[in-house]
């Protein structure tokens, strides 16, 4: 899986620079899909937990606190 560059670059640019490496966009891109799938393994938990095959947004919710 890969997060497409310009939403990406869009985050670095909204917290204030003005100016954006491929590169950065690229670290950035691997440390969000990273966290991602943190968030996502936790979320799952969080669902098995609850007896649910199904990821529901307040597991997400609970898996980010």
């Amino acid at each position: 899986m890969s997060l497409p560059n310009a939403p990406v670059e869009r985050i670095i640019r909204n917290a204030g620079a003005e100016r954006v490496s491929e590169k950065a966009v690229e670290e950035l891109k691997d440390a969000l899909e990273d966290l991602g799938e943190e968030i996502s393994a936790d979320a799952m938990g969080v669902a098995d937990h609850a007896g649910r095959n199904t990821v529901k947004a307040e597991d997400i919710d609970l898996a980010t606190r």
